[in-house]
């Protein structure tokens, strides 16, 4: 695992934009299959619900687009940090709903800037000071690899909680 990109290991190689294009959909399959009944029900004690995970999902892309516009408009942008636990505490404040439509515009809004730039853009440096200095590429491809890391989680607490069918 890079100490750089900690979830390069789930983007395995694939094409970072696909991924980001494809993951609002992806999560709202998911959770139409769990429905709203399991959709605050933990898999585990101290681990996140699908609408904590969701929330936090929305809370990502809300700071990757602050990232991702600091990088273009500073020379060297130095990344700002945040405590993932903290912020989860507010969680219960949030629907379901509201959290989807959240994470889709804001993802649309991003995947918007991503497609306007030049190859060029791609290779801005950024410097995040747990991670050390890294391009504007390698935040997209964090961006990815996050999508899947957390659409995982997702995907295995549907499995856990498929309702049994009888023959």
């Amino acid at each position: 695992m890079s100490q750089i990109n900690p979830y390069e290991q789930f983007l395995a190689g694939q094409d970072p934009l696909k991924v980001l294009a494809s993951t609002a959909r992806r999560i709202e399959n998911i959770v139409d299959e769990l429905g709203c009944e399991r959709a605050d029900t933990s898999p585990a004690p101290g681990k996140w619900s699908p609408r904590e995970i969701v929330c936090h999902l929305a809370d990502c892309e809300m700071v990757f687009a602050f990232r991702l516009r600091q990088t273009l408009a500073d020379d060297h942008h130095t990344i700002q940090p945040f405590d993932q636990t903290k912020w989860g505490n507010n969680y219960g404040a949030y629907s379901l709903n509201d959290a989807l439509a959240t994470f889709g515009a804001v993802r649309n809004w991003n995947l918007e800037l991503l497609r306007s730039l030049s190859t060029e853009a791609y290779a801005i440096p950024v410097t995040h000071p747990e991670r050390g200095t890294m391009t504007f590429r390698t935040i997209v491809e964090t961006m990815a690899g996050h999508d899947l890391n957390h659409i995982g989680q997702l995907e295995t607490i549907a499995k856990k909680f498929a309702p049994v069918h009888s023959s």
